[in-house]
């Protein structure tokens, strides 16, 4: 007995020794997000007949949120790690469903991140794969065409210190097409795969990366909808025409093609001069037509096609007290002739900065998703703006001060095929918020934003932000709008004051 105590106590012994030399460190980071919010950011709050007008719902102009991030990493080396990240949330307080009525007991705890990095033995070629960020190469006001979560698989190969290659795969939809069809059409010709290329190349003061990336489209990934019917398909592909609900929709191929391509720079050259320029063009190719209805009741056959371009810029210079700059856009819009298809770029998930009430400019959360910005492409807009970005006259306090102009490049003639179920200034007829704002050249909106941070410790911020939209949409033109109600609409303005509190802490290791 003795004899088999010795040898477990000795082989334990190994096992100890074994393990300590496979140790993995952890690396802990996280978030946490506690948000008030007051506001409204419906541009429009009644439409109808003259004197039946119907009320648009709306949101709670005060709401209160939390969301929570926990990320870990396992790091076995510099050649081997796995990652997963949690969100928990986001969790509006008094809400059932999401843990934040009495009691909050309700499941809401989601995987934002599950990938594996690792690299080849002796070369410079790293592989990172599972569901992880994507981000395509931009410069200015952030991607226009695609910065989501998605299942990838990313490959990076650095050829010197100034030039180096990513080629990525990704599947943003697949299998949710058919929870009201029958068995042998479910999951069948729904998938959307995207394969990018991107080549970035620093050099003393300058950096450029272009990138291409095509895209393959099921057809009936456009009709997709989820175990809950919800549509869960690539809505922001087309314009006038989104497939979850336009009318007699006839789908011709089994498979589209679409393909982004554009190119980033960055110069700091003139430092403290940074001038920053994008250009991004887009293309999905005709995947069949359908029945687009005009306001006066004629019909035309649509045609579900879209292509289109961007370009954008900031010019900014920094100085001791502040960073004043100045930043533009243009992007194509609607001929409004919806035979032809739509002019606009089309977007797979955008996710546009260069504001903070219609883009993603501040914290990139709000406790009201009416508050939050619109999933932002610039598709069919222009605009101007001018910033002052981090002023600062107290320590650890800063200010960003933005005014921007927005107008539209889509011909006012494109909204008499306008569906109401689709969206029109910012609201479908639900009195829901779309994702992004559609405006004609007779349209414009001149928005303002201030964002302050106090940052009380290292790593706890409080920050608090005021929106601002003065509403110049054109009545005249959005009168004739195949909204169901042939009149004049009640606009108005938009504005929000949201104060966060910021918990944020990045890589701390432990064994």
């Amino acid at each position: 007995m003795k004899r088999l105590v010795t040898l477990l106590l000795a082989a334990g012994l190994v096992f100890s020794a074994t393990t300590a030399a496979q140790a993995i460190d952890f690396k802990a980071s996280g978030q946490w997000l506690m948000g008030f919010s007051a506001g409204d950011g419906n541009l429009v709050s009644k439409y109808g007949e003259r004197g039946n007008k119907s009320k648009l719902n709306s949101n709670d102009k005060f709401t209160a949120a939390q969301r929570l991030r926990l990320k870990l990493e396992a790091v076995a080396s510099e050649n081997l790690s796995g990652t997963v990240q949690f969100e928990i949330g986001d969790t509006t307080w008094g809400q059932s469903g999401h843990s934040g009525a009495l009691g909050a007991d309700d499941t809401c705890i989601e995987v934002k991140h599950a990938y594996l990095d690792w690299a080849i033995p002796d070369t410079a070629l790293k592989v990172r794969m599972g569901i992880q960020p994507i981000l395509l190469p931009n410069a200015a006001g952030g991607s226009a065409v695609l910065d989501d979560d998605m299942a990838a698989v990313v490959a990076s190969y650095e050829f010197n210190e100034n030039v180096s290659a990513t080629l990525m795969w990704g599947r943003p939809y697949n299998d949710n097409y058919g929870s009201n069809e029958t068995v042998k059409h479910q999951n069948y010709l729904d998938n959307v795969d995207l394969i990018a290329l991107s080549v970035p190349m620093s050099f003393d003061g300058f950096k450029v990366t272009p990138w291409i990336m095509y895209g393959m489209i099921g057809k009936n990934a456009l009709l997709a909808k989820d175990s809950d019917r919800k549509y869960n398909g690539p809505d922001s592909l087309f314009a006038l025409a989104n497939p979850a609900y336009v009318n007699n929709l006839h789908l011709t191929k089994a498979y589209g093609s679409a393909f982004w391509g554009g190119l980033a720079a960055h110069i700091t050259a003139a430092d403290p001069l940074n001038i920053e320029f994008d250009f991004n063009y887009g293309y999905v190719e005709n995947m069949g037509n359908y029945d687009a209805y005009k306001s006066d009741g004629t019909v035309r056959r649509g045609e579900l096609r879209s292509e289109g371009f961007l370009l954008k810029a900031l010019v900014e210079y920094k100085m001791d007290w502040g960073t004043p700059g100045i930043f533009g856009w243009y992007a194509s819009g609607d001929d409004g002739d919806p035979t032809n298809g739509s002019e606009r770029m089309p977007s797979v998930s955008a996710c546009g900065n260069f504001t903070s009430f219609m883009g993603d400019g501040n914290l990139g959360w709000s406790s009201s998703d009416a508050l939050y910005d619109r999933e932002l492409s610039y598709a069919g807009t222009w605009g101007v703006g001018l910033q002052v970005k981090d002023m600062s006259f107290l320590e650890n306090l800063t200010h960003t001060f933005r005014v921007a102009y927005w107008g539209g490049t889509n011909d006012p003639s494109a909204v008499k095929y306008f569906d109401e179920s689709i969206g029109f200034l910012g609201n479908n007829k639900y009195g829901q918020t779309v994702p992004e704002l559609y405006l004609t050249k007779t349209d414009s909106i001149l928005e303002f934003n201030l964002v302050n941070n106090y940052k009380m410790y290292e790593n706890f911020d409080i920050n608090f932000e005021l929106g601002y939209m003065v509403n110049f949409i054109d009545n005249d033109t959005w009168k004739h709008a195949n909204t169901g109600r042939n009149d004049s609409f009640d606009k108005r303005e938009a504005w929000k004051a949201q104060l966060i509190v910021a918990y944020q802490f990045y890589a701390t290791p432990y064994s």
